[in-house]
């Protein structure tokens, strides 16, 4: 083992190692006797060189075929208004909101959504469908994580969508096991109740992720994608006329349109009394309710273009919290 940690380059010496461990397993499953030094020194091998060929023997991705195929696979006629974009938008929402500035835990670092507790959190109901969607991309791509993939995915959806440009920056690192999993109830409720406690539920939540006032409503702005299901959140119907487009529609129909309860046997919830076909959660509402977050909600609903910057800020702040390895610069 010596001598040939003398003649072989270092990248060739750990590839040698871990062939030598391969093949002395395989001995030892079919009985025959392997030296105990043997595999020492190529483990310590293995070890010595692992800093050095990490970086050799990692796989470059190349980031501009991973978008586009997760371009290619965004329609699809038979899922909810004709695109995934949206749930590929709150399953990377949903992995990040987990961030906590206090115990620097949770965020988009890890894809710890993968195991249990997480995966069966309610707040997280149905984004099984999302994440097998993105298993074909990620199996095509060697040295490409979860965590960058769910990341880059939202942003992918954004822009084809009509929204924003996102800066991408990678480096986040899949977590092996559930053990790493966030406890239940850091993402935000839809509903406490009252008003008041609504309005407070949304400031605990966000605040806790390091967000201000005008931070939060930008980012709620989101909702103009997508809708509600009954067998996911119990709520049901969109939030906009357009659920696929991103746009500053959101904030147009909180502030122009008068909205009234639903009458119905599902949880509380609103919908316009010019025809009942859109719906607003009581956390929506809280929007408007709250003089501080209604500045913001009028600013946005006169100004998409402001909107439009302001969330492509926040959202990518709200993604890279907690992640201590990303790439520099401005992303690509």
């Amino acid at each position: 083992v010596r001598a040939a940690a003398r003649t072989l380059k270092p990248q060739r010496t750990s590839q040698w190692a871990q062939r030598f461990l391969s093949m002395s397993a395989r001995r030892q499953a079919a009985g025959f006797r392997v030296s105990a030094g043997a595999v020492a020194g190529a483990s310590v091998l293995t070890l010595g060189f692992s800093a050095v060929t990490a970086y050799a023997l990692e796989p470059k991705v190349d980031w501009n075929k991973v978008k586009s195929d997760v371009k290619a696979i965004l329609d699809e006629d038979d899922f909810d208004d004709g695109s995934i974009g949206p749930i590929l938008i709150r399953l990377a929402w949903h992995a990040s909101g987990t961030y906590d500035k206090n115990t620097k835990t949770g965020g988009s670092d890890g894809a710890t959504m993968r195991f249990t507790p997480e995966a069966g959190h309610g707040a997280n109901a149905g984004l099984a469908e999302a994440r097998k969607r993105l298993e074909p991309v990620q199996a095509k791509h060697p040295g490409l994580s979860y965590s960058d993939l769910w990341i880059l995915s939202s942003y992918v959806a954004i822009e084809e969508m009509g929204g924003p440009k996102i800066p991408f920056r990678a480096g986040r690192k899949d977590k092996p096991s559930g053990e790493w999993c966030t406890p239940d109830g850091r993402l935000p409720a839809a509903d406490m109740g009252t008003k008041p406690g609504t309005i407070a539920h949304l400031r605990d939540i966000f605040y806790r992720q390091g967000f201000n006032d005008q931070e939060i409503v930008a980012l709620s702005g989101a909702h103009a994608l997508g809708r509600c299901h009954t067998t996911r959140s119990g709520y049901t119907g969109p939030w906009t006329r357009a659920p696929t487009t991103f746009s500053n529609e959101y904030f147009r129909l909180l502030v122009e349109t008068k909205w009234v309860k639903k009458e119905w046997k599902g949880p509380v919830q609103y919908e316009n009394v010019d025809g009942g076909d859109l719906m607003m959660l009581p956390s929506d509402l809280a929007l408007i309710e709250d003089p501080e977050f209604k500045k913001w909600v009028e600013v946005y609903a006169k100004d998409e273009k402001r909107f439009f910057a302001d969330f492509a800020k926040v959202y990518q702040k709200l993604t890279e919290n907690g992640c201590n390895n990303l790439e520099g610069g401005k992303g690509w």
